[in-house]
């Protein structure tokens, strides 16, 4: 017999044990409703759960989830002993996860300090939701990822900071001078669970997995001894989060190509990037709008007008004309999509005076974008 691999002698997921879920008396309508999903088509549209509970994609969620460490959850497992809890476990935990009656467990908030100052809330998952999660990630993000619009660079396969830097060297180097910075307030914290699950099922036809991802949205929080409701948001936290955020901001992603606009966005930062300031303000006005009443959400004022900019025009920033045709072309830069037209004449008596700041402003938004490496 051939030496088996190190990762399945830890763990050997058993393939006979689909279908055999415990007994599960007094459950109420939902043990019934997850019974009911079990009689559907086993073929389904998409993503299924039985790829997610495929033998290789779980090993490859266990090794990610080894390999990223981090702390416990709410009950205190290490991922450590994660092997040994799915060695005497997973035949329920698989049954569960295919007849839709799996329940993730609260996630336990913790703090951590942000470079500029204050705290980001992050929601740690239990070591056995975080497997979960990442097995369910690597299915979907395979079925995903190539209908993503190109102008995101966050929190994808084969993507970075660097070539979101790239591509605003490129916009700027072809005269789109300036930029509206778009800085998304609480993101993470405030997603609209209706809004994403709606997206997510006009990609997922199985109701277990609809039913999954809304309970790691839903599963509460465990703060000050206390568990609490999340109604809204994703928490920063599990492997998940990332993807459903992008998924969320597609809409926006493919709404500004909908409207010719050249952009990158990473994560939740996107920078725009026109000819003209009046263009800016015309540009700044109408995705806010869009954002809020299309996706609920509300651009972060403070941080969207954080640069040194002429008080007349926030949120918007102008950067250095003089250096734009030099030092801001990357080497080996490719062809530029861009019109080459001439600058709003408004702006001609402003441009002069405003170049420092605008070269200023710019090294700071790439230092960022390289920080989020």
């Amino acid at each position: 017999m051939a030496k088996r691999s190190k990762i399945q002698l830890e763990l050997a997921f058993d393939e006979r044990a689909r279908g055999e879920a415990p007994n599960r008396l007094g459950e109420g309508i939902e043990a019934i409703a997850a019974s009911a999903v079990v009689e559907r088509p086993a073929a389904v549209a998409g993503p299924s759960m039985e790829a997610i509970v495929e033998r290789d994609n779980l090993q490859e969620a266990l090794k990610r989830v080894k390999r990223n460490k981090g702390a416990p959850g709410v009950d205190g497992m290490t991922v450590g002993a994660l092997s040994a809890h799915l060695k005497a476990h997973w035949p329920t935990i698989r049954a569960q996860l295919l007849d839709g009656s799996y329940d993730p467990q609260p996630v336990r908030r913790v703090e951590i300090p942000k470079p500029a100052g204050g705290v980001r809330a992050l929601g740690v998952p239990t070591v056995l939701d975080r497997f979960v999660q990442q097995a369910v990630l690597q299915v979907l993000q395979a079925h995903w990822d190539g209908t993503f619009s190109a102008s995101s660079y966050g929190f994808r396969p084969g993507r970075s900071a660097h070539q979101a830097v790239a591509a605003a060297q490129g916009f700027i180097a072809s005269g789109l001078r300036v930029v509206v910075d778009i800085d998304l307030e609480k993101f993470f914290d405030r997603v609209n669970h209706d809004i994403l699950m709606g997206l997510v099922a006009k990609r997922v036809a199985d109701k277990r997995i609809l039913r999954l991802v809304r309970g790691f949205l839903t599963c509460g929080v465990l703060a000050d001894g206390l568990v609490g409701p999340t109604d809204e948001g994703t928490p920063q936290g599990g492997p998940l989060s990332p993807l459903l955020s992008n998924l969320m901001l597609d809409v926006l992603d493919h709404e500004l190509e909908r409207r010719g606009h050249r952009f990158a966005r990473y994560a939740d930062d996107c920078n725009i990037y026109v000819r003209s300031r009046r263009a800016g303000e015309r540009v700044m006005a109408s995705v806010e709008r869009f954002l809020e009443k299309r996706l609920k959400l509300k651009v972060n004022m403070a941080k969207s007008a954080r640069a040194a900019v002429a008080a007349q025009v926030p949120r918007v920033q102008l950067h250095g004309r003089r250096d734009a045709q030099t030092s801001h072309r990357p080497a080996g830069a490719g062809p530029v999509q861009g019109t080459g037209a001439r600058a709003d004449p408004a702006d001609a008596g402003r441009e002069s005076r405003e170049d420092c700041q605008g070269v200023v402003a710019l090294s700071h938004r790439l230092a960022r974008l390289l920080r989020l490496l």
